[in-house]
């Protein structure tokens, strides 16, 4: 069903939550919606990378929270098996790298921006958690909406009849 997120916000203005203006797009698909998967990284992918390749997206969103210093936790092959395994998107407060090749794979990918620099291996992540950035406060099972206008997040799914 095709959604547009000022539409949302016109019509659903008591319910939502309006991720402010500082992630930009990277992926192939700029419209995607889905309920929400969190994980907290501290500069180590290593538990997004097992949930991405190894868990069923079944249409969900990762929302993912990068702590600790600088790094790449997204690149062409983790939106790969994002692609793969039926994620429509994630959303990273921090940073993603191979944007020559994710802006060609059909799964939404906002983030920071880019840095050229992996993840390093250093400290497990958590995953299933409230994560708050960008003034809002992204709750497990939550639903996403993202398009070119931006990202906003309701407590469920619309009906757009």
């Amino acid at each position: 069903m095709k959604f547009y997120t000022a539409d949302i916000c016109d019509h659903h203005s008591d319910q939502i939550q309006v991720v402010q203006p500082i992630l930009h797009s990277y992926g192939g698909a700029t419209t995607f919606d889905g309920p929400i998967y969190t994980v907290r990284l501290f500069e180590d992918n290593s538990d997004l990378v097992v949930l991405l390749r190894d868990v069923q997206g079944e249409g969900r969103v990762c929302v993912v929270d990068v702590q600790g210093e600088y790094c790449a936790v997204v690149g062409e092959t983790l939106i790969g098996f994002a692609c793969k395994n039926g994620w429509a998107g994630i959303v990273i407060n921090g940073y993603i790298r191979d944007t020559h090749k994710t802006a060609q794979i059909p799964v939404g990918l906002v983030a920071l921006g880019k840095y050229p620099l992996r993840s390093t291996k250093k400290k497990p992540g958590r995953q299933n958690i409230d994560l708050t950035f960008a003034g809002v406060t992204f709750r497990p099972d939550n639903y996403l909406y993202a398009d070119d206008d931006g990202i906003v997040v309701l407590k469920e799914k619309i009906d757009f009849q």
